[in-house]
């Protein structure tokens, strides 16, 4: 079981918005309340503004865990939260697939062959 510190940077999954916060769960073990006050420095007026239950998110652990409950409280003001999440592009095959190469290649051995018997 870990024990988060304060002023630690960690990563877990949003399961829960109330008009009050924001639940994150951080391990099997451990769960943490953004308090809507450490969303952000601005009015704050609906916490599902800034994130989606399911997300994974960064937080700023702002107190020492409570190991009988196995509660976090958790900041998100003034860092960057939000872990972005790249979507693979499919690759598309063009017109010509291997035709450059099929074109280049026995250029290329020529030239190597060329490479090779000249330092014999």
């Amino acid at each position: 079981m870990n024990q988060y510190k304060k002023g630690e940077i960690v990563t877990g999954c949003v399961t829960g918005i109330e008009k009050y916060g924001i639940f994150v769960s951080l391990d099997d073990y451990y769960s943490g309340l953004i308090h809507i006050s450490e969303i952000s420095d601005f009015f704050v007026r609906n916490p599902a503004d800034y994130v989606h239950v399911g997300e994974t998110i960064r937080a700023l652990v702002i107190d020492d865990s409570d190991v009988d409950t196995f509660h976090v409280k958790l900041s998100i003001k003034n860092i960057d939260y939000k872990i972005i999440k790249r979507k693979n592009k499919k690759i598309v095959e063009t017109s010509k697939g291997f035709d450059t190469l099929s074109y280049m290649l026995p250029k290329w051995i020529s030239l190597k062959k060329e490479e090779i018997f000249s330092k014999m």
